[in-house]
């Protein structure tokens, strides 16, 4: 089964991208998706016991965390050490789950997987990505979002130049979705023909 890494920063078209997968048939873990469940599951007598107050109607109200954790890095790498290590075993979970059903091909997708150090739980990493002016135009229309917001976002991610470095392989989600639909086909071909090396091989 090979294991491909899925990334890139706000705005770039990461969850359209993961779309494009799942409606291919690939199985896809999405590990915001899975932070946002341990908020209200395994995750909230930890991080109550770490943040009083931000329990509300028996799950984590993530706008009281995110008042703990906005301008705090020490917080942010206390709640990280909480909730890191449980999408961590969400995902190898998923991952032998997919396996044993003989899925040949799953997608992770981690937002900040080079940020986090998650390249050695995926074979390869496809980096999704657009110019600087399409990724700001595409976040300004996002409910709440603010200039100060978006840098503050942008300012934990690791640089889009560095990503590029980093990654197996780019997908420029600016040329359209036809276009996206396109590689990410032509990739799984790739992928399920031996053309694709992996990190672990």
């Amino acid at each position: 089964m090979f294991v491909l890494g899925l990334t890139g920063s706000i705005g770039m078209g990461k969850s359209v991208t993961a779309a494009i997968f799942r409606e291919a048939g690939i199985p896809v873990h999405d590990s915001d998706a899975a932070v946002h469940a341990l908020y209200r599951a395994a995750a909230v007598p930890l991080v109550v016991a770490a943040f009083p107050g931000t329990l509300r109607d028996g799950e984590i109200d993530r706008t009281r965390l995110s008042a703990y954790v906005v301008n705090d890095p020490a917080a942010l790498a206390r709640l990280e050490a909480i909730v890191h290590p449980l999408v961590r075993a969400e995902r190898a979970e998923f991952a032998a789950e997919a396996r044993a059903s003989g899925a040949d091909l799953i997608v992770l997708d981690i937002p900040l997987l080079f940020e986090t150090g998650c390249e050695g739980e995926v074979d390869a990493v496809l980096l999704v990505t657009a110019p600087e002016d399409v990724q700001k135009a595409r976040v300004a229309g996002r409910p709440g979002m603010t200039e100060a917001k978006l840098a503050a976002i942008i300012a934990k991610q690791m640089p889009d130049i560095d990503k590029r470095r980093r990654a197996d392989m780019i997908l420029d989600t600016s040329l359209g979705h036809e276009e996206a639909a396109r590689q990410v086909r032509k990739l799984i071909d790739d992928i399920r023909a031996g053309r694709v090396a992996r990190h672990h091989a």
